[in-house]
């Protein structure tokens, strides 16, 4: 409370002055961590909101917020009742009144957007995120509606309370970091020692493992202090530790008010600015993929996200070309956070093109981009047949050609620009026209994203519709289990036993196999995937869906906070998952049965863990055997004959065989 009034913007100290305001603190985090309550300061923030607020008496706002932790947590488990009660006994002795004085004593003011910012995000967007939209001019608005891409980056929350710090002695480069990292602000990458000669103090880099690109290349890792939300899970996955001490890692958690002094964005900004690898050089593996830039960056998804990772992964495997329609959802309110959306660009300017449709149309809306897509692709090739003789055999039959890999794409693009040049001079219609379509010959990588809700339930006639055409779209179902977005409603994906919204004593429905439903048409590529249990699995699963020409339904794992745990354990939770056999993980490819093998391969061993162990572990199952055990054991029961006809099915399938029974006796 000494300290607090000096941090404040000047703007700030003078409207507390001339409102005549109070003003308290509480440091709400340290209490909730001390408590036990990681990071959820709700308990701590309407205890000291009562405490202050004089409409109701102290002493009956409190056995009120009593009573209220008891119907959201008593369910639940009786020590976290405890844990919220005696928190909230200890909260006003953490409430501490701040002295103001007469005149502001500021020397500083509220952030100012850097020099380097486009027009739009010091016009526009600064106005928003400082609540004065309403004050904005429909003029100042983009006339098409479509908003410009690679601005989020300007956008500097700082909300971690610790930060990641990296020890390059233990580190083993496996990337795993860069893979988990929901917000893309851990990142990795390779360069010449050359380039980091201009490189600040306290940057650190090691002799890149590997020969792909060369002699004398370091490898990087650096954090964006600005952006990482501080949920520890790159902390959580590594693997790099100090054989004298398996508890120090590569990764370690400092208090980010430290970090920031020390280094501030410094490390991280020259970090940006070093060479990227060349795609075309990247092997595309779990390890050497995280190389690659992702273009979908610091969105505002939950702190330990299970969605954002698959997200990023498309985009830094297809870069620049991908066309994503997202169905309304978790994935639409942090994928389209206007007006500084996650989505970026390359060092070319180049970067995925976002759309947002409703749950009930999503599927429809991404077959449409496809096929017109498609359309304006058969139209180039027909006008560029049509000039041919104007610009030349050579040039036209290699733009004819089937394009696949990076290396292809690449020349491919440096084709259509020799293409665009030659037509420069000619005014004719059809020469104008093939300038405006001559991208098209370029392949484009259409993404349909959505959630459980949307693809299970609401939009499940549309998604249907879409794998049951011939046309090559890529579906990325986030599984989360339940409608995560509007409060945690029970859905189609909901598993047998877990308490939700409209389920309150636990689901009875066996939840809906959307994968075995896609197989039994035989022409759609199916994956189901767990990027934390299984990264490898996930990186090939996903390059072979896009790699199909067909339709492709990839259904991917997404742990959430919806789940009831502390996000810190995501991993381990996600990776218990598949192996109960609650997800089993599996890669359904038509090619495979063309080429005489069985299209099924089922990716997860035997569960070596007990189903119930898994269920008991998170609250949204647990809940329900407190409430009536009686019912949770028959539910129990329930999901591990689920669980073991799933397995059985998938493996006959894929072509195992069980062991003959033993000959009576």
């Amino acid at each position: 409370p000494q300290e607090i009034w000096d941090r404040l913007p000047i703007e700030v100290q003078q409207t507390i002055i001339d409102k005549g305001l109070k003003m308290y603190t509480v440091d709400a985090t340290h209490l909730a961590h001390e408590g036990g309550l990681g990071r959820r300061i709700n308990t701590v923030m309407q205890t000291c909101f009562f405490r202050l607020f004089e409409g109701i008496k102290y002493e009956i706002a409190v056995a009120r917020i009593k009573e209220a932790i008891e119907h959201s947590y008593g369910r639940r488990a009786i020590e976290a009742v405890k844990r919220n009660c005696d928190v909230v006994d200890a909260s006003i002795a953490h409430l501490h009144e701040v002295k103001i004085p007469a005149k502001p004593t500021s020397n500083h003011g509220r952030p100012k957007i850097d020099d380097a910012a486009p027009d739009f995000v010091k016009r526009v967007a600064a106005a928003i995120t400082g609540g004065y939209g309403s004050l904005l001019p429909v003029s100042a608005f983009p006339i098409d509606g479509t908003f410009q891409t690679n601005l989020v980056k300007f956008e500097k929350r700082r909300i971690a309370v610790d930060l990641p710090i990296w020890d390059p002695a233990l580190c083993i480069q496996c990337n795993k970091c860069a893979m988990v990292c929901p917000h893309a602000a851990i990142r990795v990458s390779a360069c010449t020692a050359e380039a980091l000669s201009g490189a600040p103090e306290g940057f650190q880099s090691l002799d890149y493992r590997g020969d792909e690109f060369g002699k004398g290349i370091k490898y990087l890792l650096a954090v964006s202090s600005d952006d990482c939300t501080g949920c520890t899970l790159c902390v959580e996955v590594c693997p790099g530790k100090d054989k004298a001490n398996p508890r120090r890692k590569s990764l370690e958690m400092k208090p980010a008010e430290e970090v920031q002094a020390q280094y501030g964005q410094t490390l991280y900004d020259f970090f940006l600015s070093t060479p990227k690898p060349d795609r075309t050089q990247v092997p595309m593996n779990v390890k050497q993929v995280q190389l690659l830039e992702p273009l979908f960056e610091y969105s505002g998804a939950c702190l330990g996200c299970g969605e954002t990772p698959y997200i990023k992964l498309v985009t830094q495997l297809f870069g620049d070309r991908t066309v994503i329609a997202n169905a309304t959802g978790c994935s639409s309110i942090y994928g389209g956070g206007l007006p500084l959306a996650p989505y970026s660009t390359n060092a070319d300017g180049r970067g995925p093109a976002w759309n947002n449709s409703l749950f009930e149309d999503n599927a429809e809306f991404g077959l449409g981009m496809r096929v017109s897509i498609d359309q304006l692709n058969t139209q180039a090739k027909s006008l560029l047949v049509g000039l041919s003789s104007t610009l030349g055999g050579v040039l036209v039959e290699e733009l004819l050609k089937p394009v696949s890999g990076e290396a292809e794409i690449a020349a491919q693009r440096a084709r259509v620009v020799e293409l665009k040049r030659s037509l420069a001079g000619n005014s004719s219609l059809e020469a104008r026209r093939l300038i405006d379509t001559a991208d098209y010959l370029v392949p484009k990588s259409v993404w349909i994203f959505g959630g459980d809700g949307w693809a299970y339930d609401i939009g499940y006639g549309g998604l249907d519709h879409v794998i049951a055409s011939s046309r090559n779209v890529n579906i990325l179902v986030m599984d989360t289990e339940v409608y995560s977005n509007t409060g945690g409603q029970v859905s189609k994906a909901t598993p047998i036993g877990a308490s939700a919204k409209f389920a309150i004593a636990g689901q009875s429905a066996a939840k809906k196999d959307l994968g075995a439903i896609a197989m039994t048409y035989g022409h759609v590529y199916v994956a189901q995937i767990g990027f934390a249990s299984k990264d490898a699995q996930t990186v090939r699963a996903i390059i072979d869906a896009e790699s199909y020409d067909g339709p492709s339904l990839v259904i991917a794992y997404s742990h959430c906070i919806a789940h009831g745990y502390d996000m810190t354990k995501a991993l381990d939770q996600h990776k218990m998952a598949v192996d109960s056999g609650h997800w089993p993980l599996y890669r359904y490819d038509p090619r495979r049965l063309h080429a005489g093998e069985k299209p099924l391969v089922v990716d997860s061993g035997v569960a070596k863990t007990p189903l119930a162990d898994f269920m008991n572990s998170e609250p949204r199952f647990r809940v329900v055997g407190r409430d009536n055990p009686d019912r949770f054991k028959d539910l129990l029961r329930q999901a591990q004959d689920h669980s073991m006809l799933r397995d059985d099915r998938l493996r006959h399938i894929a072509g195992f065989q069980k062991p003959p029974k033993p000959a009576a006796e």
